[in-house]
């Protein structure tokens, strides 16, 4: 897929778009390719107290710190919204986000529905994209070849994606992500609408008239 020219960030606040999907649905892949062709928009790069998977990078994949360090966070109110998953916390930081935000830059949210949920109270102005795997019995295949977490079952791992699926009715667009490219095009495709829209752009169309 061709790389989109880098987009120097303007004098307009960012804005925030949040992707979520049951596991196995392919949304790390998509979310990774969708900033290769747009470098104007930016990850929002979480803490957690696990441990690095095989691949991963500090600082790029997550922020790894010490259960410790992470409550220490909370305690001051640092995180926007923060979770508990198989035993493992998973935090997104306030300060960060909002200093993007501030300079122009939009950010890319790769969370789960709960992520979403407290997402949505903190900014309401968001964009919600939810992304379906191809069918259940694909989901189910790759659930399968995934290691579990917890000592989480098969069955275990249908269910709560299930109840993630149920979650999409809170979403502002859905994708079926078939194809990876079509996927990737989707995503963009949103992205560029709502960047467009005439709310977001009411101050420059002031200054224009």
């Amino acid at each position: 897929m061709k790389k989109t020219e880098d987009i120097h960030p303007g004098k307009e606040r960012g804005i925030i778009l949040v992707v979520s999907a049951p596991s196995g649905a392919g949304k790390t892949t998509v979310c990774a390719e969708f900033l290769n062709v747009m470098p104007a928009v930016r990850f929002s790069v979480s803490f957690t107290t696990r441990r690095p998977r095989r691949g991963e990078i500090d600082g790029r994949d997550y922020h790894f710190i010490s259960e410790v360090a992470f409550r220490e966070h909370i305690a001051r109110g640092e995180f926007i919204e923060w979770e508990e998953n198989y035993g493992n916390l998973y935090g997104t930081s306030k300060q960060s986000v909002e200093t993007l935000l501030q300079q122009g830059f939009d950010v890319l949210f790769d969370v789960d529905t709960r992520g979403a949920k407290n997402l949505r109270t903190a900014y309401p102005d968001a964009v919600f994209v939810f992304m379906f795997p191809p069918s259940m019995s694909v989901l189910r295949e790759r659930l399968m070849h995934r290691g579990s977490e917890a000592g989480e079952t098969l069955e275990g791992r249908l269910e709560r994606a299930m109840r993630e699926i149920q979650e999409n009715k809170r979403y502002d667009y859905v994708i079926f992500n078939d194809i990876i490219n079509d996927s990737v095009d989707i995503l963009r495709s949103v992205y560029i609408a709502e960047k467009n829209r005439r709310d977001r752009l009411r101050r420059r169309i002031e200054n224009f008239m």
